[in-house]
């Protein structure tokens, strides 16, 4: 089954609710993406976007609502939507001891490509990656640009439908943030990808997203082009100006804190990728 046959609709979420006890992590959030369009999902810690993200790739199940991708049911098609999407998480998920080849062959192997194909893909990834010069080094060699696009060609070989990318550039300098996007939209320009980034870098969402979508509290509060939001905001509003007109005026007060073994994690990934 491919999704380009199913519909044209690559995330069709309806009124999806989350909790993790009594608290609402995503309150009702009702969004659809199209094939082929490069969605940012915006908001503060704590606003339920990876919540979100987790649920979009079936790693955690559908509570209440319904969501499909690609017109599959991610309560029932849990493995189909699997081989449909490639996703980049926060953290790192490369294995350092491995050589990149290895990394990818290993993704390779999890998402079931055929073995007569395996070779052909794991190269194709490495090299949409600029990294088939130094495939066959230790990962634990790699800078930090290098690590984040590993991972890009770890979620690129099984030339997925829909990519979902959860904070990818964090803790990346600017040449090395800007080396991972013009390696994603080529691939995008090249097959046709559906892109679903979080991001806290309200630069690289206004230029990469046809639109956004600002979350916070675990409801949708607005979502629409760069342009159209910034322009309800006002004449020379930024997309910072849109974050915090929507989210703003309350972080202060009761937005969900990370614990320590959260902010101790954050802070291990943002050196590894320095």
């Amino acid at each position: 089954m491919t999704a380009g046959s199913i519909t044209d609709l690559a995330i069709d979420c309806q009124h999806l609710t989350h909790r993790y006890g009594k608290f609402v992590a995503v309150d009702d959030l009702t969004l659809q993406v199209q094939a082929g369009e490069t969605v940012g999902l915006l908001g503060p810690n704590g606003a339920g976007k990876t919540t979100a993200v987790r649920v979009l790739t079936t790693l955690t199940p559908v509570q209440h609502g319904t969501v499909s991708i690609f017109g599959l049911d991610a309560k029932r098609d849990t493995m189909d939507i699997r081989y449909n999407i490639g996703y980049v998480p926060q953290q790192l998920s490369i294995e350092s001891a491995l050589t990149g080849r290895q990394n990818v062959q290993w993704f390779a192997r999890l998402y079931d490509v055929p073995r007569r194909q395996r070779e052909a893909r794991v190269n194709e990834a490495l090299e949409a990656m600029n990294l088939l010069d130094v495939a066959d080094n230790l990962a634990g060699t790699y800078s930090g640009g290098m690590v984040r696009r590993l991972e890009l060609a770890q979620a690129l070989v099984n030339r997925p439908s829909l990519l979902i990318l959860d904070e990818p550039t964090v803790g990346l300098d600017p040449i090395a943030r800007d080396g991972v996007w013009s390696q994603v939209q080529r691939m995008q320009d090249e097959f046709g990808m559906t892109v679903l980034l979080t991001t806290h870098y309200m630069e690289e969402a206004d230029v990469l997203c046809d639109r956004v979508a600002l979350m916070h509290h675990g409801k949708l509060q607005t979502v629409g082009s760069p342009t159209e939001l910034k322009a309800a905001v006002g004449p020379d509003a930024s997309l910072e100006d849109v974050f915090r007109h929507h989210a703003g005026s309350d972080l202060a007060d009761d937005t969900p804190r990370p614990g320590l073994r959260e902010i101790r994690s954050s802070r291990r990934t943002a050196r590894r990728v320095s």
